[in-house]
Parts: structure tokens; sequence; C-alpha cells
């Protein structure tokens, strides 16, 4: 089981890490006029191949094994 933590200070909404995600457990969300990445899905369901954390261009996210 992983959980993925996404920091939305630094996410600048790109959606490189929902592209990357090969199980499509990320989302882009729009709040207050701000874009960004959140995990929609079962922690569970994430492989844990750390490519959103790698494909992140701005170190938005954190994936750790629990």
């Amino acid at each position: 089981m992983y959980i993925v933590a996404i920091d939305i200070d630094k996410c600048k909404g790109c959606e490189d890490c929902i592209n990357a995600c090969p199980s499509q457990m990320l989302a882009l969300v729009e709040k207050d006029g701000k874009k960004y990445a959140v995990f929609n899905g079962s922690p569970d369901d994430c492989l844990g191949c750390m490519a959103c954390q790698e494909g992140c261009p701005d170190g938005a996210i954190k994936v750790t094994e629990l």
C-alpha cells in the first residue's frame, strides 16, 4: 500500500504526473482559480511505481510505502 502526498503549494497543474501514472490514480482539480493534482484512488490500487513523483518537474509529489 502506498500513500501519494501532493504539495498543492508547489503543484502548478502541469498534468505531467497525471500522464505518467499507469493506474490513472491522479486527477486535476481547480479551486479558487488554482489548478493542482490530487490523488483520487485507493492507496491499495497504487502500484508504487513512483512515475508520478519522478515525472513532477516541481517536486510536489512524494510516494511513501506503508
